[in-house]
């Protein structure tokens, strides 16, 4: 089966995810949509979600979670981790009702993971990375590279320090490296700033 997702679909998955944060910040039960039929929402799938904060016409990460696989249909794990990227991600403090109004939600839907026994063929813009080493792992989304210009190297080298490792540390014996691929898509951006009259 192609991984492909709708674009209503998606709809589905950003409502659902923004609806996940709304109701844990107003402390009262989800309101979430049925999914009737068959769907790829219902399908096992490794997702992330990503919160994006706009001010004063910059964005900047505002939290980012997601697990690289999952035995939860593919719209109960993006519930999951929108909460978790606005409550969860230590590195940010939670979420605050006021600051929501300025935050994009971005999700990225994964395919399975591919060994990778040639890190030259890493596409850079299509393949996601995920590396372990000696008991360590890091995980970088096909968007990231794209987004810091990174060229392949670079982006082989990230995923290292990622991992806690050294650069160059995916030619290790005993470190496995694996592609995918995600279908990555957003809210649209809200633009607050009114031009004056």
């Amino acid at each position: 089966m192609e991984f492909t997702i709708t674009t209503e679909e998606q709809k589905i998955l950003l409502s659902d995810a923004r609806e996940a944060i709304i109701a844990e910040l107003e402390k009262r039960r989800a309101s979430f949509q049925q999914i009737d039929g068959q769907s790829i929402l219902k399908m096992p799938c490794g997702a992330f979600v990503t919160l994006h904060k706009q001010t004063n016409g910059s964005r900047s990460l505002r939290g980012c979670i997601g697990r690289m696989s999952a035995n939860l249909p593919l719209i109960e794990t993006i519930r999951l981790m929108a909460k978790e990227a606005a409550f969860g991600d230590p590195r940010f403090p939670p979420l605050k009702k006021e600051e929501l109004e300025q935050c994009h939600i971005e999700i990225s839907a994964l395919s399975p993971m591919i060994p990778c026994d040639d890190p030259q063929k890493v596409k850079v813009g299509i393949h996601g990375l995920y590396l372990t080493c000696n008991g360590r792992s890091g995980v970088l989304l096909p968007q990231v590279p794209v987004e810091q210009g990174w060229n392949l190297d670079e982006y082989l080298n990230y995923i290292c320090i990622k991992a806690g490792l050294l650069p160059g540390s995916y030619n290790a014996p005993n470190a496995q490296l694996y592609t995918f691929t995600a279908i990555v898509f957003g809210e649209e951006y809200k633009h607050h700033d009114t031009p004056a009259s």
